[in-house]
């Protein structure tokens, strides 16, 4: 399959006792793809996989899934520390209805780059799924470099990228490296998603779609309509939402700024604590200056 569009990181909903919401999540995940997105991504960084017990993600997965009810795919992030864990987690992931696997590098550990190819070679044969991979080195201390993620493209199940590094010369390379394969690469950092387009990626997987979807979607439908500076304004739009991401552990600004607009998403996990004070205040005047669309979000 080719993946392409916009697909949401969504936020995982929680109650204030801390328990995964799973009628939050429902909502949260008819909204979006009412709002013309074109996957949803679960379980991934702003989703706080990292915090969840494997229960707990088996039943958000689940959740999600049911919810999606095969109207877009659905991307689940499978991805452990181990190799073994990861084959056993995806193959539950499988089982469940998941569309496409995200698998994440290692983290904590520090693999070589042949590590890291044996890796993602031997989940990749042992998974029936399609997987993507998932480059963050900020948050796991190890990139896959460009010549490594070709090597990747080449298996068969190993359909694409999803590159959070925050570095276009990066994204450039991946294209540069897998042009001659069917390998999508997408925009994992939503400042980058219509340079991204108009490198030859094929979209993004965008958190700030959690709170403003009918943005995000229309940076990707602009640009395929060739509306290139439609497109850029619409991208240019999400930069006072980004802005607010340094004013606390992430989720927890992303989290809070959705809680205003009107979408229940709950407390980030803890040991992350929600957003006070003047941190608190400066998400309250940044939705206020987008006014029409925050207005939107609390109606629906």
């Amino acid at each position: 399959m080719k993946v392409e569009g916009i697909i949401p990181a969504i936020l995982t909903p929680l109650t204030k006792e801390q328990a995964f919401h799973p009628g939050a999540a429902e909502k949260l995940v008819n909204r979006l793809i009412d709002s013309g997105v074109h996957g949803i991504f679960a379980l991934g960084t702003n989703g706080e996989f990292h915090l969840f017990s494997q229960e707990e993600k088996l039943q958000i997965a689940e959740t999600v899934v049911k919810a999606v009810n095969k109207r877009v795919p659905v991307f689940i992030g499978a991805g452990e520390n181990s190799t073994e864990a990861t084959i056993s987690l995806s193959n539950q992931m499988a089982d469940l209805g998941a569309d496409v696997l995200s698998i994440i590098t290692p983290y904590f550990v520090a693999p070589s780059q042949e590590e890291l190819y044996q890796h993602f070679r031997t989940i990749s044969e042992n998974v029936a799924l399609p997987v993507l991979l998932y480059n963050i080195p900020s948050r796991t201390g190890v990139s896959l470099e460009p010549e490594t993620v070709e090597r990747l493209a080449a298996l068969t199940n190993i359909i694409g990228i999803k590159d959070s590094s925050g570095s276009f010369a990066n994204i450039k390379a991946y294209l540069e490296r897998t042009k001659e394969q069917s390998f999508s690469v997408l925009a994992g950092t939503d400042s980058l998603i219509l340079d991204t387009l108009k490198a030859g990626g094929t979209g993004a997987v965008a958190a700030t779609a959690n709170v403003f979807p009918h943005t995000v979607v229309s940076i990707y439908e602009s640009f395929k309509q060739g509306n290139i500076e439609e497109s850029e304004h619409y991208q240019q739009q999400l930069q006072p939402l980004r802005d607010t991401f340094s004013l606390g552990s992430l989720p927890a600004p992303l989290k809070k700024a959705a809680e205003l607009a009107g979408i229940d998403v709950g407390p980030p996990k803890r040991p992350i604590a929600e957003l006070s004070g003047e941190p608190l205040l400066k998400v309250k005047k940044m939705l206020e200056g987008y006014g029409i669309e925050a207005k939107l979000a609390k109606e629906q």
